[in-house]
Parts: structure tokens; C-alpha cells; sequence
């Protein structure tokens, strides 16, 4: 079934996240790829009991489109793979000739900033940012230092909703997936001046390079 309510990142249940980006040239296109997979999903039962959800993000960009599909653990994906997704595909690129799919990223859930207990604000942007580090560098005190600068700043980062941090299974990188309030509650964080804390997030060592994606939930899909 469909829903509108964005995911739950932090349910237990989820033992491998998987993120991916479709590249498909236009925002109408982004519009009709998203119906084809609303439609070839739900004319067919779910696929797998070990899959807890799916969901699809419009790039700001006007050209991707982001996946982000909740497993219990990858042997249930790679069984999905050889049995259900093919069908899927043929279905999506049929009605959207052209889609390049551009990667797909295996993760385990690091640490989160979730939402305040009463919160109930309905994210209206969701921001991806993903952090490379040269080989061997500690991914997860990058992390904790992150998180304890957002603690610290609660004033700065009043408009964030929520900020659950991925480690790549490859070792090689982290996703930050953050709901904010507004585009306009993310561009006031980004324009407001950095302290100390924010400096040694910055430049800690082994990070390589930051890269930034800006979303709105478009399509959930939920086990009936």
C-alpha cells in the first residue's frame, strides 16, 4: 500500500539499508518514472517478507531520483534480486524508456539524532550528505563528532528534524540522511556562523570530500 508518512530509520528491524540514485533527465520524467513504480508495485503482491519498506525521493535537481529501501538483512534483498526485481525493472523502464541507474550503496545505521519525543513536524526537505574518507580512517568518531556539535547547537539546528548517520559496508564512506523542517530552516544552518566545534568536523583527517543532495518524499511503499 501506499502511504505518505516518511520512514522510520530507526526501526530494529532493519539490518541492511540500501540507498540508490536513478538519473532520469527531467522533472516530468521524474514524475512518470515515479507513478510507473507505484503502478508495477502495486499490481503485484510484496515481494518479501524480509523487505520493511520503500521509498522514493525527487531530486531538487529536477533529474534523480533516490531509493531507499529497508531489509532485515541482505540475504533477503539478494533473494528479492534473483526471483522479483528483474519483472520490476522491465515494467518501470518500459513506460520510462532511459532511466540510468547510477549505483547502488549497501549500509549499516551508525547513530541517529531522532526526533524529540512530541515533535510532530512533517519534514519538508530531506538532505543527503556523503562524507569520503581515505581508507582506514574511524568513520564513527566523525560521527560522534558531529553529533555532539549538533548537540551543543541546538539554537543553530532548530529546523532539523531528525539526522541518522549510515556507514558504507565498503568502508569507504558515511551518509548523513536529515529530515529539516524547510528548505529555507537548511539554508539558515548553512548561512549561520560555525564555532569550534564545527571546524574540527570540518577538518578531521581522513575526510576527503562532502557531497550534498536535496529531496522531497514522494512515494512510500508499505508491506499491505
Amino acid at each position: 500500500m501506499r502511504t505518505e508518512q516518511h520512514p522510520d530509520l530507526t526501526d530494529p528491524r532493519i539490518g541492511a539499508p540500501f540507498f540508490s540514485t536513478w538519473r532520469v533527465g527531467s522533472p516530468e520524467r521524474q514524475a512518470e518514472t515515479v507513478e510507473a513504480i507505484a503502478r508495477t508495485w502495486e499490481r503485484r503482491p510484496w515481494p518479501a517478507n524480509g523487505l520493511l519498506g520503500y521509498h522514493v525521493y525527487a531530486g531538487h535537481d529536477g533529474s534523480t531520483l533516490m531509493h531507499y529501501s529497508q531489509w532485515s538483512g541482505e540475504q533477503a534483498y539478494e533473494a528479492f534480486v534473483k526471483t522479483h526485481r528483474q519483472e520490476r525493472v522491465d515494467e518501470i523502464d518500459t513506460a520510462v524508456p532511459g532511466i540510468e541507474r547510477v549505483g547502488l550503496g549497501r549500509y549499516r545505521r551508525y547513530r541517529s539524532r531522532e526526533r524529540a519525543v512530541g515533535d510532530e513536524r512533517v519534514p519538508g526537505l530531506v538532505v543527503t550528505v556523503r562524507v569520503d574518507f581515505e581508507a582506514g580512517e574511524r568513520r564513527g568518531e566523525w560521527v560522534d563528532l558531529v553529533l555532539k556539535a549538533l548537540g551543543d547547537d541546538p539554537e543553530g539546528h532548530a529546523g532539523l528534524v531528525s539526522a541518522h548517520f549510515h556507514l558504507s559496508t565498503d568502508g569507504g564512506h558515511v551518509l548523513n540522511y536529515a529530515e529539516w523542517e524547510s528548505a529555507e530552516a537548511y539554508d539558515r544552518a548553512l548561512a549561520a556562523p560555525s564555532g569550534e566545534a564545527w571546524e574540527r568536523v570540518r577538518t578531521y583527517p581522513g575526510v576527503v570530500g562532502f557531497a550534498g543532495s536535496r529531496y522531497a518524499h514522494v512515494l512510500g511503499l508499505l508491506p499491505g
